[in-house]
């Protein structure tokens, strides 16, 4: 994305206050995703990223503060009308989420049969395909049990594609993984992205990723958007919060 572009938002998040337990977890936090972009939003683990992400899907709704997805406030939609707002997601859940007893041409299908497809010669279709595009064609009668841990990964990413989702949001997409997958899913995302011209929003902590994958990078620090900008920002900040984050350092004693 160039910078003189004026894409269009897709998520525009206005002083978002959220409590869990009596806690505040989300303290005012603001945040604005464009179209075709991908987002990286960093963070510390508990510090509310995930829960951040179960708003934009309306599994959670604001104590105060807006959630806009297309121009549209999702606060306090019906759950039919939430069912459109999601029908436009996929999301990679940070353990995948697969059902252990379905094959993984089932488990991609799930979304499709949920919806009401009952041609089943369209959901072999789009369940070959969609595995093509997470480069796992041919692997539709094994069980997850037979499965590394970045191919349940790759499923899970396949069963969120098979709708098409204009958006994809991710929950911690190389966590748990080597390096050298961690690359492979990083390389995917990128080219899902590009391929699909899809919006990603990337919940990790994983700075490697963050280098690799980001259009623009969010930092969510004690409730708040701390920091917002590109890579070649944040790599170049000065300022102690972001540079700690960076380099993992935490001034603890040993």
């Amino acid at each position: 994305m160039t910078e003189h572009a004026h894409p269009r938002e897709i998520i525009a998040v206005e002083n978002l206050v959220q409590t869990i337990g009596g806690q505040e977890i989300l303290r005012g936090f603001s945040l604005k995703v464009y179209e075709g972009e991908t987002l990286v939003l960093l963070g510390r683990s508990g510090g509310g990223k995930s829960v951040f992400l179960r708003h934009l899907i309306g599994l959670m709704q604001p104590v105060s503060g807006t959630v806009k997805v297309d121009n549209r406030s999702i606060s306090g939609l019906r759950e039919r009308e939430l069912a459109d707002v999601r029908r436009g997601m996929g999301m990679l859940f940070q353990n995948g989420a697969l059902f252990d007893s379905m094959s993984v041409a089932d488990n991609v299908a799930f979304p499709l049969r949920e919806r009401g497809e009952t041609n089943e010669a369209i959901v072999t279709s789009k369940v070959a395909e969609a595995l093509q595009m997470v480069d796992l064609h041919g692997h539709q009668a094994k069980m997850p049990v037979n499965l590394s841990g970045g191919m349940r990964k790759r499923v899970a990413l396949a069963r969120a594609l098979i709708n098409q989702p204009r958006c994809m949001l991710y929950d911690e997409p190389t966590a748990g993984l080597d390096p050298i997958v961690a690359d492979s899913i990083d390389v995917l995302i990128r080219r899902l992205q590009r391929k699909l011209g899809v919006t990603s929003i990337v919940v990790t902590h994983d700075m490697k990723s963050t280098f690799a994958i980001a259009d623009h990078v969010a930092l969510l620090h004690e409730g708040r958007c701390y920091f917002y900008g590109t890579c070649d920002q944040l790599r170049a900040s000065t300022d102690p919060v972001i540079r700690d984050f960076v380099e993992g350092r935490s001034h603890e004693q040993p």
